[in-house]
């Protein structure tokens, strides 16, 4: 059986922002909690793109990635993910092919083949380029030829980019990434911590599907997982209602600054809502310790995973901090 132990723990972060904060604050709190899982362990830091959401401040991951890399010393950094339908590959290879560059031996590449916007966004993104998920596929084969050695016909470099090798991930919350990178011998993370339901499902077609690589021998999966934990099971589900009013707005597309956390949710929302907001986060660990130890051995077994990436949506810094304190004590 895998054990919590036995596996590595990695870091996904939004650089929320606070309602009472700012996007300063929110990237400044970025670095300060790679640093503190840096010293905790943690074997990665990754940033999401997401854009036109007032309440995430990580839009521009390869900036934030050079800022963030420039504050730590060890600790991997990388895109979890680039949207790739928002980019040109090869401007998505020269930015991480400088990254790597800069800091070598540090830098993943975590692909998404959803733009991740609402379609005004995307247009604003793309403007008149035609690029859509449908070309996912042809756009990581480009990728790959930017940073692998240039070949002799090759007409367009990517500089920095040409010869990095930066590693790829490709992510998913369905199963069409999860087959293309069984196929192509790639990393897979699946994003379980925010769409639960096919999680097993595209673990399977992954591994099923898993051709040997120069990257990888064997399938490596890596899973998305709320993390609300706490020196007690009631504080815990206190600090949680601040996760619960964010999903909430996000689903009635309100503003998604963080807010403070509530002594309970009773007539925020409708019984559908709750079901959704449960939904979404099926896959978190919220409690205590042993709460929390218990939570993610019983995901380890039935999943097999081999890293598990946590997210952490608590109002106060502080918590967040000692959120992934638990977490890391809990392996020792």
């Amino acid at each position: 059986m895998t054990r919590l132990a036995d596996i590595q723990i990695s870091t996904l972060d939004l650089a929320p922002v606070r309602a009472d904060g700012g996007a300063a604050q929110a990237l400044h709190n970025s670095l300060a909690l790679a640093q503190h899982v840096e010293r905790l362990g943690y074997r990665r830091f990754w940033v999401a793109e997401h854009h036109n959401m007032d309440g995430i401040a990580s839009s521009a991951t390869a900036v934030l990635i050079g800022y963030l890399a420039a504050g730590t010393s060890r600790i991997r950094l990388g895109a979890g993910g680039v949207m790739l339908p928002n980019h040109a590959p090869l401007v998505v290879a020269e930015q991480f092919g400088t990254l790597e560059s800069l800091y070598p031996g540090r830098i993943d590449l975590g692909l998404g083949r959803a733009p991740g916007a609402d379609q005004y966004t995307a247009h604003a993104l793309r403007r008149e380029r035609s690029g859509s998920a449908d070309d996912f596929p042809a756009d990581v084969e480009e990728l790959q030829r930017y940073f692998g050695l240039r070949t002799p016909e090759q007409r367009v470099i990517a500089m920095p980019g040409t010869g990095t090798n930066v590693p790829l991930w490709l992510l998913g919350s369905s199963l069409f990434s999860a087959q293309l990178a069984g196929l192509k011998g790639l990393p897979y993370a699946f994003a379980s911590h925010f769409a639960p339901r096919l999680m097993h499902e595209a673990i399977r077609v992954y591994r099923n599907h898993f051709t040997p690589s120069a990257v990888l021998d064997q399938p490596y999966v890596m899973l998305g997982v709320p993390l609300l934990a706490a020196d007690s099971d009631e504080r815990a589900e206190y600090l949680a209602t601040s996760a619960y009013q964010r999903i909430l707005a996000l689903l009635r597309g309100q503003s998604l600054v963080q807010r403070p956390p509530l002594a309970s949710m009773d007539g925020l929302w409708l019984p559908h809502e709750r079901q959704a907001v449960g939904d979404f986060l099926g896959l978190a660990a919220i409690g205590g310790p042993e709460k929390i130890r218990a939570r993610l051995e019983v995901l380890l077994e039935q999943t097999g995973a081999d890293e598990l990436i946590f997210t952490c949506d608590m109002y106060d810094f502080a918590d967040r901090l000692r959120s992934y304190e638990i977490l890391a004590e809990l392996r020792g």
